[in-house]
């Protein structure tokens, strides 16, 4: 995903005019964020963008308020999140891999994961979740099992998943065996491929 991209998803929006304007002040005067970006629903949609799959367009909006920061990118990203409603929170979680922070936002992704809100767990697992820990992004996996969440969202997936997320997938399905529930079809594919690729 880049800026380029969410710009041309947002040609539609509703004003515009009025994004173009608040990213410039936003450059000019940092602090401006703090105002625009609860605004954002209210001016620009809260919609789907068909060109961009999984975005909304307050989301996508809220993503170039925050890339068009000159700096103290990870501080504002941080505020907004702590003091933001759902969908904002949400919003700094899908641009963190568009901001020059390094690791600084792995505190708001271990956060959204130990929350409640299914779209908040699957907003935190997606590119940035690279910079977890081997051992929080297992337990993140697992959580999206928990709760539900399509193991779809996890970014690299295929990739970071070893033998041991394999066994704690494995012992959660004796537990819910036992239980006399089921696993999610996707989680029991992804056991399937761990188990084979094992073999």
């Amino acid at each position: 995903m880049t800026p380029e991209q969410l710009r041309t998803a947002l040609r539609d929006v509703p004003d515009p005019a009025w994004l173009d304007a608040a990213c410039g002040r936003v450059a000019a005067e940092p602090s401006s964020i703090d105002r625009f970006f609860p605004a954002v629903g209210r001016r620009c949609g809260r919609g789907p963008l068909p060109d961009l799959p999984g975005w909304t367009a307050d989301e996508a909006a809220r993503a170039l308020l925050l890339v068009a920061l000159p700096r103290r990118h990870a501080e504002y990203a941080e505020n907004l999140y702590r003091h933001g409603d759902a969908a904002e929170r949400r919003a700094v979680l899908r641009t963190l891999p568009l901001l020059p922070i390094g690791a600084a936002g792995v505190p708001l992704v271990l956060d959204a994961i130990r929350t409640n809100d299914t779209r908040l767990v699957a907003a935190a697992l997606g590119p940035y979740a690279g910079h977890l820990d081997t051992a929080s992004w297992r337990q993140a996996v697992l959580k999206c099992v928990f709760m539900g969440v399509p193991l779809s969202v996890v970014a690299d997936l295929d990739e970071r998943a070893d033998a041991e997320l394999a066994a704690m997938l494995a012992g959660l399905a004796a537990e819910r065996h036992a239980a006399g529930r089921s696993m999610p079809t996707d989680a029991v594919d992804l056991l399937d491929q761990l188990s084979a690729r094992e073999a």
